[in-house]
C-alpha cells in the first residue's frame, strides 16, 4: 500500500515526466538527507583510510548511513540505489559482526567511494527531473566479490567465533548469570505481553527499550518477535499481537510490574507467572536460538543509545529550506529600505520632530538586531567545503603517484551561504593545481632535501568584514621567467615586463587561456581553471592574490566579504545620478589642491597624495553622465583601494553613509558588456536608484 502511494506521488509530482522537483517537499527532503549522509560517509571513509583501520564506531556509523539510504530510497522506489546501499550494508554488517583481522582497506575504500559516487550521480539526475535508472549491478557484483573474498580469507576466525558462541549458549542453557543468580531452580519463570497505544510509531524501538529497562531485574530473556532491531516490519506484528517476553527472575512480580508500567505509550500489560510445562520448556529451549539480551544485542544497545542521545541533542535544531531563508533576507532588505524611506523622507526636512526622531532611533535599533539575527542564520561554516577537498587530494594522489597530506585550519569560520556556493569551485581548482603543478613527485622532493610527503594547507580566518581563505603548498613554487615566456608567446602581456612587480607576474596565471602545463591532462593544462577562480571570486566582490618562493611553495589568498545581501555604503552624486561605494574599499575623501594634479604624456590625469601618484577616474566621463561640475576643484575625490591597487574617483559630492540592500542589475543592463565596474543596484531612502560600484572592475578599466 505504501509503495502504491509513493508511486502515485511520483507520478503526480512529475518525476516520470522529467520535471524539476524544486517544489516537492518529500523529494527535496530525500535528496537533502541522502546528500548529507553521503558527505558524512565520505569523511568517515577517507579518515579511516588514512589510519588504515576502521574503528567499531566508524563501522557502525557507515552501517547506519547505508541502512538509512537503503530505506529511504526504497520508499521513494529508487531500487537501483536501494539495492546498492543494501549490498554495502551487508558488507559492513559482516565487518561489524565478525571483526575480521585481514582486510584490504584501500580496496574497501575504493569500493565504498565508487558506490557513493554512483548514488551522487543518481541524486543529480533526480534533482534535474531525470529518471534515476542507471543499473548498479556492476558495483553490487564488485562488492559481493569483495565480501566473498573477505569471508574466505577470514573463515578460520568465523569458525572459532561460532564455536565460542555455541559454547556460550550451551552454558546459558544450564546456568544463569553468576552476578545475580545461583541457578535456574531458584528463579521463577514469567510471561509478559505488552500492547502499545495506537499511532505511537516505532513499536520495535519501544519494545527494545522495554528489554533495556528490565535487564537488571531479570535473566534469560526471550522475546517475540526476536528481530526487532534488524527488521522494521516487526512494527506491524507488535501492533497486532503485542510484544511477548519470556524471562526468569527471583524478585517479586510486583517489582517487575512496576517497572513495565513505566513504559512510554503503554496501552495494556499482561504479566503472569508461567504455570504450564509447555511455556516453561519453550523458555528453556529458546536459550539456544533466541536473542539473549546481555550478549548478542550489546552492540545494538550501544547503537540505539548513541542514536537516542543524538536525537535528544538535535531536538533544539530544525531544518529550514534555503528558499525560505532567501525570502526572509529579502523581506529584511525591504524593511531596511522602507526604514530609510521613512526617516529620510524629504517632507520631514526642516521640521523639529523630537518624538519622531526618538521612535526612528528605536526602529533602527530593532531593524539592526533583526538584520544581525537573519545574517547569523544564513552563516554557514566552511567545514563541509574544506573537507570535500580531502576526496580530491586522495583521488589525485592515487592517479598521479604523489604522496600529499591536506592540512585544514579554521574550518569553523562562517560565511554567507551564497558566498560558499561561489567559492567551492575556485577552491577545487586551486587544490587541484597545487597538487598537479606545485607538489613535486616523491623522488624530486627527496633530491631537494624535502620530505617525500607534500603538504597542502587550507586556512580560513576572519579579517574584519571580510574572510581570507589561504591555499598554501610546499611545492616547487612559480617561475617568473617561465610565466613571462608563456604570456609573451600567447600575447597576454599588456605592460612592459620591466615595469611589472613580482605579484603582477604571478597574477598572470589568472588570465584566460594561460597555463604553465606543457601537456593537457584530465586535471589541468587547458588554461581555464584559474580564470574560473578569478571570475567566481570577483562575482562576490572578492579578490585573489598570489605569492611564491621558488622551491619553497606558493600561497594563493582569496579575500571576499562575509555576506552579499546588505552592505555599508557611501552614497555619492554625479549629475542627477547616484552611486554607492562599499565603505570597506574607501581609504579617504578630500578636495584636491591645484599643485597635486598631474597629466602624463598620454593625457591621463593623475594626483599626488603624500608623495605617491594615483590615477583619477571621472565617473561622469566613464558613464556619460551630464553634470555641471567638471572641474576637479569643485567636486570631491574618493580614494579607494582593492588588492593593493588604488584609484581616485571624482564625483560631484558625498551624500552620506548608509546600509544598502544589494540588488542584481536588470537583465537588459547585464547584456551591455561594455559597462564594467557595476556590481548591482540599490534603492535609496528618497525612492531613487543608486548603482553600486565594483571597485575591482573599475581599477582594471
Amino acid at each position: 500500500m505504501q509503495h502504491k502511494m509513493i508511486l502515485f506521488y511520483r507520478k503526480k509530482s512529475g518525476v516520470n515526466k522529467l520535471s524539476k522537483l524544486s517544489h516537492d517537499p518529500m523529494m527535496e527532503m530525500f535528496i537533502f538527507e541522502t546528500a548529507q549522509l553521503l558527505e558524512q560517509l565520505e569523511e568517515i571513509i577517507i579518515n579511516s583510510e588514512k589510519s588504515n583501520s576502521y574503528s567499531a564506531h566508524n563501522i557502525n556509523e557507515i552501517f547506519r548511513i547505508m541502512h538509512t539510504i537503503k530505506g529511504s530510497s526504497a520508499m521513494m522506489l529508487y531500487n537501483n540505489i536501494s539495492t546498492l546501499a543494501h549490498s554495502m550494508e551487508d558488507l559492513f554488517f559482516f565487518l561489524r559482526e565478525t571483526k575480521p583481522s585481514s582486510v584490504n582497506f584501500s580496496e574497501l575504500t575504493d569500493l565504498i567511494l565508487k558506490g557513493a559516487d554512483f548514488i551522487k550521480t543518481e541524486l543529480v539526475k533526480i534533482e534535474e527531473g531525470m529518471e534515476a535508472n542507471t543499473d548498479s549491478g556492476f558495483l553490487i557484483d564488485e562488492i559481493s566479490k569483495f565480501l566473498a573474498d573477505l569471508k574466505k580469507a577470514n573463515s578460520s576466525i568465523q569458525n572459532c567465533e561460532k564455536e565460542e558462541k555455541s559454547d556460550s549458549k550451551e552454558k546459558q542453557k544450564y546456568y544463569i548469570r553468576s552476578d545475580k543468580f545461583a541457578d535456574m531452580s531458584t528463579t521463577k519463570a514469567f510471561k509478559a505481553v505488552i500492547h502499545f497505544e495506537e499511532d505511537c510509531k516505532m513499536e520495535n524501538v519501544r519494545a527494545f527499550n522495554v528489554i533495556h529497562n528490565i535487564k537488571d531485574l531479570v535473566s534469560h530473556i526471550c522475546y517475540f518477535p526476536s528481530n526487532i532491531i534488524d527488521d522494521d516490519e516487526t512494527d506491524e506484528i507488535i501492533r497486532k499481537e503485542g510484544f511477548k517476553i519470556l524471562f526468569r527472575a527471583d524478585c517479586d512480580i510486583d517489582a517487575i510490574r512496576e517497572t513495565l508500567m513505566q513504559t512510554v505509550f503503554l496501552k495494556n500489560l499482561e504479566l503472569a507467572e508461567i504455570d504450564n510445562d509447555e511455556e516453561r520448556i519453550q523458555l528453556e529451549k529458546q536459550q539456544e536460538t533466541a536473542n539473549v539480551y546481555p550478549t548478542v544485542h550489546k552492540a545494538a544497545e550501544n547503537e540505539l543509545e548513541v542514536e537516542a542521545q543524538s536525537q535528544l541533542r538535535g531536538q533544539s535544531m530544525i531544518s529550514v529550506s534555503v528558499s525560505k531563508l532567501d525570502e526572509l533576507m529579502d523581506l529584511v532588505g525591504e524593511m531596511v529600505i522602507a526604514e530609510a524611506m521613512v526617516v529620510q523622507n524629504p517632507d520631514l526636512k526642516g521640521l523639529e520632530l523630537n518624538n519622531f526622531q526618538k521612535a526612528a532611533r528605536q526602529l533602527n535599533k530593532i531593524t539592526s538586531e533583526m538584520q544581525h539575527i537573519v545574517m547569523s542564520i544564513r552563516m554557514v561554516p566552511l567545514t563541509a567545503t574544506f573537507h570535500k577537498m580531502n576526496r580530491i587530494v586522495r583521488d589525485m594522489c592515487k592517479k598521479l603517484g604523489k604522496d600529499v597530506q591536506l592540512k585544514i585550519i579554521g574550518a569553523e569560520t562562517e560565511v554567507d551561504k551564497n558566498v560558499i556556493e561561489h567559492i567551492s569551485d575556485p577552491l577545487m581548482h586551486l587544490v587541484r593545481n597545487a597538487l598537479d603543478h606545485g607538489i613535486e613527485p616523491p623522488e624530486d622532493r627527496q633530491s631537494k632535501g624535502k620530505p617525500q610527503t607534500g603538504t597542502i594547507t587550507l586556512e580560513a580566518k576572519s579579517a574584519g568584514s571580510d574572510v581570507l581563505v589561504i591555499v598554501n603548498d610546499d611545492g616547487k613554487g612559480l617561475c617568473k621567467e617561465k610565466l613571462l615566456d608563456r604570456a609573451r608567446a600567447n600575447g597576454l602581456l599588456h605592460k612592459a615586463e620591466v615595469d611589472m612587480s613580482d605579484r603582477e607576474i604571478y597574477n598572470l596565471i589568472f588570465l584566460p587561456g594561460f597555463s604553465t602545463k606543457d601537456s593537457i591532462s584530465e586535471f589541468s593544462g587547458r588554461g581555464v581553471g584559474m580564470d574560473v577562480v578569478t571570475k567566481n571570486i570577483e562575482s562576490v566582490g572578492g579578490t585573489v592574490s598570489v605569492d611564491s618562493i621558488p622551491d619553497k611553495g606558493t600561497t594563493i589568498t582569496l579575500k571576499f566579504p562575509l555576506t552579499l545581501a546588505i552592505i555599508d555604503g557611501m552614497n555619492i552624486k554625479v549629475g542627477n545620478s547616484r552611486y554607492t561605494i562599499p565603505t570597506v574599499s574607501i581609504i579617504e575623501s578630500f578636495r584636491p589642491q591645484k599643485e597635486a594634479i598631474i597629466t602624463d604624456p598620454d593625457g591621463n590625469e593623475m594626483i599626488m597624495v603624500r608623495g605617491q601618484c594615483h590615477p583619477i577616474l571621472r565617473l561622469h566621463e566613464r558613464y556619460k553622465v551630464k553634470t555641471n561640475i567638471t572641474s576637479l576643484f569643485d567636486g570631491i575625490i574618493i580614494m579607494v583601494e582593492q588588492d593593493s591597487k588604488t584609484l581616485c574617483i571624482f564625483a560631484d559630492e558625498l551624500l552620506g553613509q548608509q546600509q544598502v540592500v544589494v540588488k542584481a542589475l536588470p537583465e537588459y543592463v547585464q547584456r551591455f558588456k561594455r559597462i564594467r565596474g557595476l556590481a548591482g543596484c540599490t534603492l535609496l531612502g528618497d525612492g531613487s536608484i543608486s548603482l553600486i560600484l565594483d571597485i575591482a572592475g573599475l581599477i582594471r578599466v
